[in-house]
This record gives C-alpha cells, structure tokens and sequence, in this order.
C-alpha cells in the first residue's frame, strides 16, 4: 500500500456529501488536497475547517459543466501543487426529467459534469502521472452506470460513459502504473443530491457518507500493480466489494 501522507490528491465537489468525506479523509492520512466545488461560500469554510486541523487544502470554486473553467481549476492545482498522485471525480449532478422536458442545454450540463470533467481532468494529470511514475484516478458511479432508471436521461448515459472512460483508462495506465477504477456507495448515503432523488424508503435508510471513506483511502493507495479496472462499492461498515470489469 502507498502511504499518502504528503501526497496530493484532487476531490471534486468537496464542499459537501461524498467528496467532502474523500476529503476529510485524506487530510486525516496527511495527503495535501485540492477541493473542487461550484459552491464556492462552502468550500472556503470547508478548506478553514481542514486548515485548523492542521491539513494542506487548496479550495477552487469551479463550474465544472464548463469546459474552459474545468481546465483552468486543474492548471490552477498543477501550478500550485506540481503532479497530483490521486484524482477523484466525484462531482455530479441528477435532476430527474422525462425525455419530453429535457432540453439539450439540460442534458449537455449534467453530462458534462460527469463525463466531460472526467476527460478534461484526466487528460491534465495523465502525462504527468505518467512522467511521476504512477497514480491513481476514481470516478464516482452509481448503479446509472450498469442500470437503467426512468427520466434519468442524462444522468444514466452520463455514468455509463463514466464506466467507459475507466476501462479504457484502466487498460492504457497499467504499463505506466496508473490505477483507474469506479467507486459506487453501497448503500444510500445522506447527501444533498440524495435528498432531492431518493425515496422516503430510501431515507430510512441512508448513512452518513464518512461511512464510506475508508474504501477512497484504499482506493488512492492503488496503482497500475494493484486494484485497477474495478467497480468498487464501499459498504457503511467500512468494507467494499470489487468487481473487475476488464
């Protein structure tokens, strides 16, 4: 396992949710983190909260829809930290519409928040990654990236290209020691996005999504020699189950 104290770790939508859990964690473990998030009024008391636990953070308000301002955030990293060693996409948006209601704009957002982000952020850290001997790339699925869900008509065909993307990396990175998996919560988790999506059935249900961190720590501990080409679903007790989709 590669120890991450000291090393540099990319989370998006670090302001709340999951990523903010992947974050929390990774400071815990001494890694020096950049919180990516459109909420920006967040994500600066985030980052005050992680530096007064004594952590390394560097928070950027961006839209991630934007393909210009994606590419400016992940510059913004490069420069201010060098290679990162971790990049986790976890940012997402799921507004559910019929396909009747939806509008090109609509569905171009929420894919681009999952699917063009992913390639823009990866295409940044790839050459570098390669040239620091290795890394570790995750992208957030779900179960819209193996199943199919009524007016999730962006958000589905979103995560299903998510999953793509993985295997296609995962192939390509694992002669230049580039881990690349997908991480699904195995079980519902108590976000913002959930709490808009999920059932009352759901809610009684759901966890605190610092449950699932531990299974992002093993994750970013990975490279092109271990656990890559997977769908990892992290579980509440602190365990994941994997699954090799190569």
């Amino acid at each position: 396992m590669n120890s991450l104290r000291g090393q540099i770790a990319v989370v998006t939508g670090a302001a709340q949710g999951l990523g903010y859990a992947i974050a929390k964690a990774y400071v815990a473990e001494g890694a020096k983190v950049a919180l990516l998030d459109i909420r920006g009024e967040i994500l600066q008391e985030v980052a005050a909260e992680f530096n007064r636990s004594g952590g390394d953070v560097l928070p950027i308000t961006v839209d991630l829809s934007n393909a210009n301002d994606t590419q400016a955030a992940i510059d913004t990293v490069l420069e201010h930290y060098g290679t990162p060693r971790i990049l986790i996409h976890n940012a997402a948006l799921l507004i559910t519409r019929s396909m009747l209601e939806i509008t090109l704009e609509q569905w171009q957002r929420e894919v681009n928040i999952i699917l063009q982000a992913a390639f823009i952020l990866s295409k940044a850290v790839w050459k570098p990654m390669i040239d620091a001997g290795g890394g570790s790339i995750v992208y957030l699925s779900s179960g819209s990236g193996y199943k199919g869900f009524i007016e999730e008509v962006a958000y589905n065909p979103g995560k299903h290209g998510i999953e793509g993307l993985m295997k296609c990396l995962a192939l390509e990175g694992k002669e230049f020691n580039i881990a690349v998996n997908c991480a699904t919560p195995g079980a519902p988790i108590n976000t913002p996005m959930s709490d808009s999506n999920y059932t009352d059935e759901q809610k009684t249900r759901w966890v605190d999504p610092v449950l699932l961190a531990p299974a992002f720590v093993f994750l970013a501990q990975q490279d092109g020699a271990g656990l890559t080409g997977h769908r990892v679903a992290a579980r509440a007790d602190g365990t994941w189950d994997a699954i090799d989709l190569l």
